[in-house]
């Protein structure tokens, strides 16, 4: 059984969490940039060699061409949607615990937890999914030598004038087949490891800092576990890569990336998912494998580090509020 967190304040909650968001995204967000370039790179066509030879490859390429700013291409809607999305996501843990409780003392099971854990993935799919869609094609477009979008939100705003409200939104249910499991698995394995890590005769809260940390950062190599495969699906969908051709029309090209004609993927996802395991096999699932997990654990412990810091100044400057 995992013993349940002491309350504490919803406000210093969303405050301490937004900034603990800002961390893992400053710390995660060049990997995550690899990750994007080498899950949506086309395959390489006969007797070439492929644009980026793995993780390594594709962080140097990415800093001699672009230098240190181009591994932070794509970073102003991750960070502007960060404070609110680690808001609901923790609103939706604590909602989806109280909703299993039939008294505030109840301790929860670990399914009970990955259940709990599940709906905050539901409750961040909405600020999640557009701020994803803009983060990959700003981090493509770079490789590609051409500048469609100035920014954030100059593609926010051509998204919309293009496709509407649904182009900003493209990819929500593969966002949702990512974040429900993977955000259950998330908070399930870290209730678990920092009851492991707690002394005999201590309270979990009383857990150091440096536990917390590692919990965190082992609880996020288990939520990208199980997030990669549909991660792939969805950064190839909310892109519209494709494999490689020898010629398309320029309206249908961003650099080296091939974009899908409209209506290339009718049935949606499915289709994505068909193309990529005949064109690529099985294996093309887990692209950015290695730049993921690499990313995972000094992020979220970044992430922890950033709250455990902010919840403590919080309570210092404001002990009532």
């Amino acid at each position: 059984m995992a013993a349940q967190p002491k309350p504490i304040s919803p406000l210093k909650n969303l405050l301490a969490g937004g900034f603990g968001g800002v961390c893992l995204v400053f710390v995660g967000h060049p990997l995550d940039t690899v990750k994007v370039r080498l899950q949506t790179q086309p395959p390489s066509l006969p007797g070439q060699p492929p644009m980026y030879s793995g993780t390594v490859d594709c962080f140097r390429k990415t800093l001699v061409r672009e230098g240190i700013t181009g591994l932070y291409r794509g970073m102003a809607a991750p960070i502007i949607g960060v404070t609110p999305m680690f808001a609901v996501c923790f609103f939706g843990f604590g909602l989806g615990k109280k909703l299993q409780q039939k008294h505030p003392e109840d301790v929860l099971s670990y399914p009970q937890i990955f259940a709990a854990g599940m709906l905050s993935g539901v409750f961040t799919t909405g600020i999640m999914t557009p701020g994803e869609r803009i983060k990959c094609l700003l981090q493509i477009q770079a490789s590609s030598g051409e500048t469609k979008y100035a920014g954030a939100l100059d593609c926010a705003k051509k998204l919309y004038q293009e496709s509407g409200i649904r182009g900003i939104y493209k990819g929500t249910v593969l966002t949702l087949m990512r974040d429900v499991p993977a955000s259950g698995m998330y908070f399930m394995t870290y209730e678990w490891l920092k009851n492991i890590f707690t002394p005999e005769g201590k309270s979990v809260s009383e857990l150091s800092a440096p536990r917390i940390l590692v919990a965190g950062g082992i609880a996020g190599i288990f939520n990208w576990a199980v997030a990669i495969p549909p991660d792939v699906l969805k950064s190839r969908f909310q892109t519209g890569c494709r494999g490689p051709v020898k010629k398309l029309p320029e309206a249908l090209t961003v650099g080296f990336f091939p974009t899908a004609p409209p209506g290339k993927y009718p049935n949606g996802f499915r289709d994505v998912l068909r193309e990529l395991i005949q064109n690529e096999g099985v294996t093309s699932l887990y692209k950015g494998f290695n730049a993921v997990m690499i990313r995972a654990f000094p992020a979220n412990a970044a992430c922890f580090l950033g709250f455990e810091v902010a919840m403590k100044f919080l309570n210092w400057a404001v002990p009532n509020l």
